[in-house]
């Protein structure tokens, strides 16, 4: 009797169920956020993207996994505030309508929808969305040929796709109900009831909306997030959800691959394929395209090209040679930070013909051309007279100063690094800052152990001083001044204690075992204007009117957006 149960025991294993006894993998593929974004970037270093491109790795990938999945999670339309390349709006339809006709090419098998893709009202939408391929999805948004979801079977796992639409869209035309998505966990209770696996939702929200949700509604597996254009992580776990964020403009597709065990999602992991120039176009696709749409999409090395007949298959470019103009860039040798590329991209935009050459201080060369053009500091950027003949100079004149024979960028144009005149103090530190900036006690806090000189940033005018906050800014200082000469133990902890709450009166409270009518007879006199005179003079001798700045060894100056990484400050200062 013993036997027959083992012999039924093991012939039963080879009945169970394929998916309990190892993982599947379901792959997605997926963009979002592309603004109908046609053809490579016009980016000074990488021209990524395209939608032939995309369309050619596409096939590839599908001849290694016919089963997977195509997404978008929208915002695939021209036009609106965040489509850098919108034109007039009939050219921007035009884009947009090639748009939805390439993912069908594609063959999306689910587009989520944003708001802007009402730009051009509703019916613009729903006419594309009927002639084209994929399931166009949005729970929250009643229309014709929108569903809430569909269902997918991947690799033997059901997989449940829903979309959201963000509430913007009822601003951009009439007749559009979209509602808040409440009854999205009824809907999700719904799928699994008929055996769905995975739920995916396609959102176009915002990010702080789909966190919200998130943490509200139970069952989402993977959210992609569709109107975040600043976030640099494309792959986040919030609670039991893996939340996407698809890459800028379609410049790179991503590929997800879900781990799925017993009909759960054990694990995933994101790959970001690149669609460079290693990737050639798509027959298909290319056979809709108009050559160009505007002049940035018609380039060639050595011209500068100009699109005839936009956004029809009757567009050309045509090109001619580009003018050389000569740029000569003196910096310094061991600027720790120096950083020429921002400029010499947007001088790029206006001189395509940019030949660049460098000298580099403390050479002689470099010396004496600084001398002779009395340069008060570092990058320095200097073109020659011929830049007169140049069609766009006369626009951007004004951003140059005449000096002999040659143009040099102003300093607040160009910026400034580095000033080699002054005398260096190796290991020196300067901290230009005003205590009413929101991030005032979060970088005091971060610079504290580097013991940096505090500047305040305040001017001195013919009635006193003044100062981004105004007077009670201007009586701050004045306090802090005084308190700095006399209690110089107390200053540091006295202005973090005021960074974290400036707009309290009760300045006392910061402060303890002090001679307070000292220091009040010490800021209200001609004692606290001498001593704050003298802690602003090297800001007003660098001409700095913002912070937070940093000046490195009496040299080198940089800013910072916000408050730095303490490690970054670090790195700089070891270098």
């Amino acid at each position: 009797m013993k036997k027959i149960k083992i012999i039924l025991f093991i012939i039963s294993l080879f009945f169970l169920p394929a998916q309990s006894l190892r993982a599947e993998n379901v792959t997605i593929l997926y963009t979002g956020q592309t603004h109908a974004m046609l053809y490579p970037c016009s980016c000074p270093i990488r021209q990524d993207g395209g939608v032939a491109r995309r369309a050619t790795l596409i096939k590839q990938l599908r001849k290694k996994d016919p089963q997977l999945l195509l997404l978008d999670c929208g915002n695939f339309s021209a036009g609106g505030l965040m489509d850098e390349y919108t034109q007039s709006t009939q050219l921007d339809m035009q884009r947009s309508e090639i748009n939805f006709k390439s993912m069908e090419l594609m063959h999306y098998d689910a587009v989520g929808i944003g708001s802007d893709e009402f730009n051009f009202g509703k019916d613009f939408f729903l006419k594309n969305a009927k002639k084209t391929g994929p399931a166009y999805l949005s729970a929250n948004l009643g229309a014709d040929k929108v569903s809430a979801y569909i269902i997918k079977d991947s690799q033997g796992v059901k997989v449940g796709i829903i979309g959201l639409t963000d509430l913007e869209a009822q601003q951009k035309t009439e007749g559009l109900k979209i509602s808040e998505p409440k009854k999205i966990d009824e809907l999700i209770k719904s799928l699994k009831k008929e055996n769905v696996q995975i739920i995916v939702l396609l959102s176009t929200l915002g990010e702080q909306k789909d966190l919200k949700l998130i943490s509200e509604v139970n069952g989402i597996d993977v959210l992609f997030t569709g109107q975040n254009p600043l976030k640099e992580d494309s792959l986040t776990k919030v609670d039991n959800t893996f939340l996407l964020r698809p890459f800028w403009q379609g410049r790179k597709l991503g590929k997800l691959t879900l781990e799925v065990k017993d009909g759960k999602l054990i694990d995933c992991k994101i790959e970001e394929l690149p669609l460079s120039d290693e990737i050639p176009d798509d027959a298909v696709i290319s056979a809709i395209l108009p050559r160009c749409y505007t002049d940035s999409n018609c380039r060639k090395d050595g011209s500068v090209g100009s699109c005839q007949n936009p956004g029809t298959l009757k567009s050309r470019c045509s090109f001619k040679a580009l003018n050389k103009v000569d740029l000569l860039i003196i910096t310094a040798k061991d600027c720790a930070v120096c950083d020429e590329q921002p400029v010499i991209d947007s001088l790029k935009k206006k001189f395509p013909g940019l030949a660049i050459k460098y000298l580099y201080y403390p050479d002689q060369k470099a010396k004496s051309r600084i001398a002779k053009l009395s340069l008060p500091g570092l990058p320095a950027y200097i073109f020659g007279k011929e830049i007169e003949k140049e069609e766009k100079f006369s626009a951007m004149k004004n951003d140059f100063l005449q000096v002999a024979d040659a143009y040099v960028l102003k300093p607040q144009i160009g910026g400034l690094a580095y000033f080699p005149e002054r005398k260096i103090k190796p290991g020196n530190l300067d901290l230009f800052l005003s205590l009413f900036d929101k991030d005032a006690a979060q970088l005091l806090a971060v610079t504290e152990e580097f013991k940096p000189g505090l500047h305040f940033l305040a001017q001195e005018t013919n009635d006193g001083f003044s100062a981004k906050g105004g007077k009670l800014e201007v009586e701050e200082y004045l306090r802090a001044a005084c308190i700095q000469k006399y209690y110089p133990q107390e200053f540091w902890s006295y202005l973090t204690c005021r960074a974290r709450n400036i707009n309290s009166s009760y300045w006392e409270d910061c402060l303890g075992g002090v001679d307070q009518d000292k220091l009040k007879s010490c800021a209200r006199g001609q004692e606290g204007i001498n001593l704050l005179r003298e802690n602003i003079s090297l800001s007003n001798e660098l001409k700095i009117m913002f912070g937070p700045a940093y000046l490195l060894d009496n040299r080198e100056i940089f800013s910072s957006r916000g408050v730095p990484q303490k490690e970054e400050l670090k790195k700089i200062l070891k270098r």
